[in-house]
């Protein structure tokens, strides 16, 4: 594909499927930001891949997705420049005790979802510029751990479990896609969440290293694969508000399988999107 003229936002591009997904792009001639906690290692970052491209177009720029004013200050960046491609794909997995933000939300649900929503919300006028944007949500089959838990978001009520706030955090960033769909259609907006599958990175820093059985690992480039699908493929032209596994898109599932395919009814559910992009739209700040 050729994307020279288009414009790609990737968080968390210092490592893993961040940098495989920007540098994938970026070869195909896209312009690339990447949104990074730690503007100098993403510099370096850009720079090799401008170098290992060919394509001088990337850049890095501040970004924690944790904190909503940081948050802020990258969009207000752009101005109206038109955004084509946003892939929502900082994370971080299982922290084995309780984190909140100065805000006081749960850390996981802050980092995974509500950040890049106040994001996604806050380029929505790039995104409508571009006449044609895609984001792309990176979620996970641990969603299938979990609901979005919409009277205990941020674990005052109930004890705290490392994976069920991360599942919980990955079914939001499923139903991002769904609202999506619902409110931007018009605005020639979709949104999909791909699920990168087992990939050996630095998100199982907490885990002791993945676990997944060796045959249904994937490398870093097949990791990456259904993110730049869903970002620039023109085979999911004006599809939306899906969930992709394996470049496909999954099958729903009424139950949690031993190998944690597909994607659960609850994480497509009309009614959770809508209110999950309203309480969202309360916890952001105005930009």
């Amino acid at each position: 594909m050729n994307l020279r003229g288009k414009r790609a936002v990737v968080t968390g591009a210092t490592s893993g499927i961040g940098v495989e997904t920007a540098r994938t792009l970026a070869a195909a001639g896209a312009a690339v930001v990447l949104g990074v906690r730690r503007p100098d290692v993403g510099s370096v970052i850009a720079a090799e891949i401008a170098e290992s491209t060919g394509n001088p177009a990337v850049t890095a720029a501040a970004l924690d997705v944790s904190d909503l004013g940081s948050v802020r200050d990258f969009v207000n960046r752009f101005g109206g420049e038109p955004i084509h491609m946003l892939v929502n794909n900082a994370g971080i997995m299982a922290l084995p005790e309780l984190s909140r933000t100065a805000d006081g939300r749960e850390l996981q649900f802050a980092t995974n979802y509500l950040g890049h929503f106040a994001l996604t919300v806050g380029l929505h006028s790039a995104l409508r510029s571009a006449g044609g944007a895609r984001v792309v949500s990176v979620s996970s089959s641990a969603h299938l751990l979990s609901p979005v838990v919409f009277d205990d978001l941020d674990y005052r009520f109930r004890p705290y479990d490392p994976w069920t706030a991360y599942g919980q955090s990955k079914t939001a960033d499923i139903l991002l896609g769904v609202g999506i769909a619902q409110r931007w259609n018009d605005d020639g907006i979709v949104g999909n969440a791909a699920n990168p599958g087992a990939v050996a990175t630095g998100l199982q820093k907490h885990t002791g290293g993945l676990k997944t059985p060796v045959e249904r690992r994937k490398t870093v480039e097949q990791g990456a694969a259904t993110s730049v699908l869903l970002a620039a493929s023109p085979l999911v032209d004006g599809v939306g508000g899906r969930y992709f596994d394996d470049c496909a898109e999954a099958p729903v599932v009424t139950e949690r399988n031993d190998d944690f395919t597909g994607v659960a009814q609850y994480a497509l559910d009309p009614g959770n999107a809508a209110r999950l992009w309203d309480i969202g739209i309360a916890a952001i700040p105005p930009f």
